[in-house]
């Protein structure tokens, strides 16, 4: 524990000047003074929670990352999201071909459906914003706290349908039953 905690000045100050920060800058997003912050980088400050939180927010680094953590092999602990069009895919569960659980952020994006197949069912339940799912020949928007199930081999498609990112959990899986849409088919 003490290795770790010796390794954390070092690394702060190590971050904060990739960044192209100086103590005063950093002192001013993080409300803490430029002289602890200095003592934290020579280590002559022990690191603490209290501390370290807004160092993090202010460099936007997770706690784990600023601190060195040690890794994990359950990616429900450190997650390790997948940023791809616009969309980030946080895995929620890790054992292949069985039920796949994701969280997925879907950035505001002005795409054209391009419905694709392929075996399984999925469910997708919004959490918050707002989701357009093509599927076959329905075309829906559904809102915060809505859902939809469906058989994937039917073409589908889904994206963003707000001007802010929409959050979605979509459970996957060969498990499943008919399509139930809790929305009303949007209007043109």
């Amino acid at each position: 524990m003490e290795d770790v905690l010796g390794q954390v000045g070092p690394r702060l100050r190590r971050l904060r000047r990739e960044r192209n920060r100086t103590l005063a800058a950093l002192s001013e997003s993080t409300g803490i003074s430029v002289s602890t912050l200095s003592r934290l980088e020579s280590g002559q400050r022990r690191p603490s929670l209290e501390l370290l939180l807004p160092i993090a927010r202010a460099h936007g680094v997770s706690l784990d990352d600023l601190v060195g953590a040690p890794p994990v092999d359950d990616p429900r602990v450190r997650m390790h999201p997948m940023r791809q069009d616009g969309r980030t895919v946080v895995p929620l569960t890790r054992n292949p071909g069985a039920l796949q659980a994701y969280k997925i952020i879907l950035a505001p994006a002005d795409e054209e459906p391009d419905p694709r197949t392929h075996d399984g069912y999925e469910w997708l339940y919004v959490l918050s914003g707002r989701l357009r799912l093509v599927l076959a020949e329905h075309d829906v928007v559904l809102k915060t706290g809505e859902a939809a199930e469906f058989d994937t081999r039917l073409p589908h498609w889904f994206g963003n349908a707000g001007p802010y990112p929409a959050e979605i959990l979509s459970l996957f899986g060969p498990q499943g039953e008919r399509m139930h849409v809790r929305a009303r088919p949007r209007r043109s």
